[in-house]
């Protein structure tokens, strides 16, 4: 992990969704850093949420369990921080594709809800907001960069979309100061490993500890940029305090791409246990998948300062090892 020095050590800092993947990952560097650290979560069954995943500073983090949706609690809680981590919202893209109003209710109006909030109560806070390369839907041309067109294929993503262009306009217009990330393909400890509607690697993963069978759909040679939590954390942080970055949407992602059937390969071996075999797409994911992907990462590299570290072996080393070691915490009865 990078070295922030005293940069963090005395900021407040709140994190919306911070009981979960990416949250909890999060919120574990920021206390390491120094920072006076608030999560907000509802706690919502089926999510990520999870108490173990704050288990390493569960004694020097204040959890608030409640849902950012709820305006009184909001308009409490960004009172006094120095930065909103906002990463609360629903990201089940199968369920978006029948029911569509989970993801509008959260991640629109909880987004709405939550700048207001910090117009009228934190203004001088920055905010930090992580979206999803799904935003881009299918690329017209590789690496995508952040000029790309916007063609989202699920409401999923549409609705990340619209939460980047409110967070947007609160900055141009109200001068609240945010910082837009575009993460691609995270994996790494303290996911949500109770069903496979989520990350793929997450899961694949899952499959691999329990010596099972990993299906890869199609060929297996489309390509993503899959990245390691550890180096998205780092990119996350560094945009917090890089003043440049301040109004700017950036992808987080690997420029070096890596096939779907490598990366289970790759999988297998480090994990030493687990098969593979080709399935035909589910009629969900074929719906909504945007082929080939990876991100052009020249604009966060030039600004920030930041690219990630971590090998696909490494990471995938590193994951395997966290879920044979906390397996109890994350395994259930609905995969």
């Amino acid at each position: 992990m990078h070295d922030f020095g005293t940069k963090f050590v005395g900021k407040r800092a709140l994190i919306t969704g911070g009981m979960g993947f990416t949250g909890s990952n999060l919120a574990i560097s920021l206390v390491n850093a120094g920072a006076d650290v608030t999560i907000v979560d509802a706690m919502i069954p089926g999510y990520a949420g999870n108490l173990f995943n704050i288990e390493p500073i569960k004694d020097r983090v204040t959890v608030n369990y409640s849902d950012v949706r709820d305006v009184n609690v909001m308009n409490h809680l960004v009172q006094g921080q120095d930065y909103i981590f906002h990463l609360a919202g629903q990201v089940d893209h199968v369920l978006s594709l029948t029911n569509p109003f989970p993801d509008i209710d959260m991640n629109i109006k909880g987004t709405a809800i939550v700048m207001e909030a910090v117009k009228q109560h934190a203004p001088n806070a920055k905010v930090i907001y992580t979206g999803t390369r799904g935003q881009y839907g299918s690329a017209v041309s590789l690496p995508v960069n952040e000029e790309a067109p916007t063609h989202p294929r699920g409401i999923y993503e549409i609705t990340n979309l619209t939460a980047e262009k409110i967070i947007q306009v609160y900055n141009d217009v109200h001068g609240i100061e945010a910082v837009l990330l575009r993460l691609t393909n995270i994996y790494g400890p303290r996911a949500q490993m109770k069903h496979h509607r989520y990350g793929i690697v997450n899961w694949f993963v899952r499959l691999a500890v329990d010596d099972d069978t990993i299906k890869v759909f199609g060929d297996g040679q489309i390509l993503r940029d899959f990245l390691y939590m550890d180096d998205a954390i780092e990119a996350i942080m560094m945009c917090a305090l890089e003043p440049r970055a301040v109004g700017e949407i950036f992808n987080v992602g690997i420029d070096k791409p890596t096939s779907i059937l490598e990366m289970v390969k790759v999988l297998l071996d480090v994990a030493g246990t687990g098969r593979w075999e080709f399935a035909p797409f589910s009629a969900e994911r074929k719906a909504q998948e945007p082929g080939n992907f990876y991100s052009d990462i020249t604009k966060i590299r030039t600004i920030v300062g930041w690219e990630p570290r971590t090998t696909l072996e490494d990471g995938l080393r590193d994951t395997v090892e966290y879920y044979r070691e906390h397996k109890h915490h994350y395994w259930g009865n609905d995969a």
